[in-house]
């Protein structure tokens, strides 16, 4: 597959922290985990700075699934029951995202989230590029990127996936269940910022007594989260939890809260392990989060 040849200069440009109100799309398995929900509610409870256009549910496959499918369709669901409590309709905003994983880095896997992110970056004006904020596996939107190559310079990829660039090995959920889709973001030349799982977004841990102060009672919402933290883990004397993924959100809303650096796009071997290589295109990446003042910017709003 041949990708469009963005020049550096472009895509330096698009990789700048991002200033002012942010136009952004979610892909989001949300019922794999339970930081997701934190991470929706966090994005929709942020309307200053994030201005969300649609959800989109992203394949996984574990315990809490019987496939890739079972697990895009019951993101779809729990996206639906968290736009309930914020009294959100869910038309024209939630859709259902792809049933199975790329077979190979030529072929898309069909969904109507992967459709619905052409025609919003294909929309975007070229001074206004669509943020696609992705909290899952990558399936969707590598599929968007194969189905229509040209949005590689109408948006900018900001992703929890895979782990340090220093780290042992990237064996991480979102990145290993889908290598073609994940190994083509980082070589197809889209502006990319990169959060990594450990090392990084691991920072940001909270405990059930915490959610218990600043969250629950907080409306329907903060009841939600707060039950689905509870119900996470039997014990939780002296037991702490990572919400991963309200580090993406937190780089849009704050850029200094998530400090990044522009780095050579890692290559993204067979092994699960990263590779470097200085002649590749830059992208942008996250080495540290501030831990502290994203949760007090969560908790602030979900008081709203």
């Amino acid at each position: 597959m041949r990708f469009p040849e963005l020049t550096e200069t472009f895509r330096l440009q698009r990789l700048e922290p991002p200033k002012g109100k942010v136009r952004l799309v979610i892909d989001t398995d949300t019922f794999n985990e339970i930081d997701d929900q934190f991470a929706v509610a966090y994005a929709l409870k942020s309307p200053d700075r994030l201005q969300v256009e649609a959800i989109y549910a992203a394949p996984f496959h574990n315990a809490l699934s019987e496939g890739p499918a079972d697990g895009m369709e019951k993101s779809y669901r729990e996206i639906l029951t968290i736009l309930q409590r914020l009294r959100i309709d869910p038309a024209h905003y939630a859709f259902r995202g792809s049933t199975g994983y790329l077979k190979d880095a030529e072929t898309p896997q069909e969904s109507e989230a992967a459709r619905d992110l052409v025609r919003r970056a294909m929309a975007s004006p070229d001074d206004d590029p669509l943020y696609v904020v992705a909290i899952g596996a990558i399936t969707n939107v590598a599929s968007a990127i194969l189905m229509e190559p040209r949005i590689i310079g109408k948006i900018v990829l900001v992703w929890l996936g895979g782990h340090a660039h220093d780290w042992p090995d990237t064996r991480e959920f979102n990145l290993i269940q889908d290598v073609p889709a994940s190994r083509l973001v980082f070589d197809c030349g889209v502006p990319l910022v990169q959060v990594p799982c450990m090392g990084v977004a691991s920072h940001l841990l909270t405990t059930l007594a915490e959610l218990r102060e600043y969250v629950k009672g907080q409306g329907e919402l903060g009841d939600y989260l707060y039950e689905t933290f509870e119900r996470c883990h039997d014990d939780h004397f002296a037991y702490s939890r990572v919400i991963w993924d309200i580090s993406v959100m937190a780089y849009l809303v704050n850029p200094q809260w998530v400090p990044t650096q522009l780095v050579h796009s890692p290559v993204l071997t067979d092994h699960g392990t990263w590779s470097r290589d200085l002649s590749r295109h830059f992208i942008r990446c996250a080495y540290a989060v501030q831990r502290d003042p994203i949760f007090k910017d969560l908790f602030l709003k979900l008081r709203r």
